[in-house]
C-alpha cells in the first residue's frame, strides 16, 4: 500500500479546493514577467499564498518552457518543527496536494541515504509546509515529474550541497530551494536587508547570508556552494515583502525570487 504524505497547509497557505487553487495559481503565473533563460535551479519564498504567491510565480514562470523537459524536481527547504543535524527524507511515495498527488524518485532518495549526513525521517516533513507551498506551482507549469523532498537542519554548505550534487543530471533534474527572507522587520530595513541578501546570493557568497537574513539560509548555502563548482549565475527576478502584497508595513517578512543559469565561468 502506496506511503502517501497528506498536505499540512491546504486551506490555510494555499486554498483548499482544487479549481480555486488551479485558478490562483494560474493567475499569478499570467502576471510574472517571463525570460528567455532555462534555470537549472530556483529559490522561491513559502508563505501563504496571499503573501508571497506572486514572488514564488516569477521564478516558477521560468520554466514553464521546460513543461516536458523537467522530469525531476529536488524540493530542498529549511525543517520549521524540528531540530536535528543534517538532512532529512521522508519515507512517503507520494506527496499529496488538492490538485492531486506527486510521485517521490525513490531511487534518488535511496542515493541521498548513502550519505551520513541524511537520515530518513518522517516526522519533520508531517506537518512541513515549505515544501509543500511549492507543489502547485510545480503540478500547474511542468507536465509528468517526480520530486526529492529534502529538509535540512544544522548543516554546513558543504554538508548540504555533496548529497545534493549526487543527483545533478542534467536538463530534467530542477532544484528549488523553498525560504523566505528577513522575518519582522519594518518595511524600509527589511527592504535594506533582503536587498543585502539578494547581492549575496547573486554573488553566490554564503558567507554573507546568516539564519536572521533568510530561514533557508543554510539550504541557500548548499546550493550557492554547487553554484561555484558547477558554474552557475545567480539573476534576481524579484524581491517584495508581505508590506507590498497583503500585510501591514510595520513588520513584514521578506521573499525573493531567484534563478540559476550555466555561466561560462566554471571552477576547474
Amino acid at each position: 500500500m502506496a506511503n502517501e504524505r497528506r498536505p499540512a497547509v491546504a486551506g490555510t497557505f494555499y486554498p483548499g479546493d482544487a479549481e480555486e487553487l488551479r485558478a490562483l495559481v494560474g493567475t499569478y503565473l499570467q502576471s510574472a514577467k517571463q525570460t528567455d533563460c532555462r534555470p537549472k535551479a530556483m529559490i522561491a519564498p513559502h508563505a501563504g499564498f496571499v503573501y508571497s504567491g506572486p514572488i514564488a510565480a516569477s521564478a516558477f514562470a521560468q520554466i514553464a518552457p521546460l513543461r516536458d523537459v523537467i522530469r525531476r524536481v529536488v524540493l530542498v527547504g529549511p525543517a520549521h518543527r524540528a531540530s536535528f543535524r543534517g538532512l532529512a527524507t521522508p519515507t512517503a511515495d507520494y506527496f499529496l496536494t488538492p490538485l492531486g498527488k506527486v510521485a517521490v524518485d525513490q531511487d534518488a532518495v535511496r542515493r541521498l541515504a548513502a550519505f551520513p549526513q541524511v537520515q530518513t525521517w518522517d516526522a519533520p516533513h508531517a506537518r512541513e509546509h515549505c515544501l509543500e507551498v511549492q507543489l502547485p506551482f510545480l503540478q500547474v507549469v511542468l507536465a509528468d515529474f517526480q520530486i526529492v523532498p529534502v529538509l535540512v537542519g544544522e548543516a554546513t554548505p558543504e554538508e548540504v550541497a555533496e548529497p545534493l550534487d549526487a543527483l545533478w543530471g542534467g536538463e530534467e533534474t530542477l532544484f528549488v530551494i523553498s525560504s523566505d527572507l528577513c522575518h519582522y522587520q519594518d518595511y524600509d530595513l527589511a527592504r535594506h536587508l533582503d536587498q543585502r541578501t539578494s547581492r549575496a546570493i547573486e554573488r553566490l557568497r554564503f558567507e554573507d547570508i546568516a539564519s536572521e537574513d533568510a530561514c533557508g539560509c543554510r539550504a541557500i548555502g548548499g546550493l550557492l556552494d554547487l553554484a561555484r563548482w558547477h558554474g552557475l549565475q545567480a539573476t534576481t527576478l524579484d524581491v517584495r515583502n508581505s508590506g507590498d502584497t497583503a500585510g501591514p508595513k510595520d513588520q513584514v517578512v521578506g521573499y525573493g525570487a531567484y534563478v540559476f543559469t550555466p555561466s561560462t565561468a566554471a571552477i576547474p
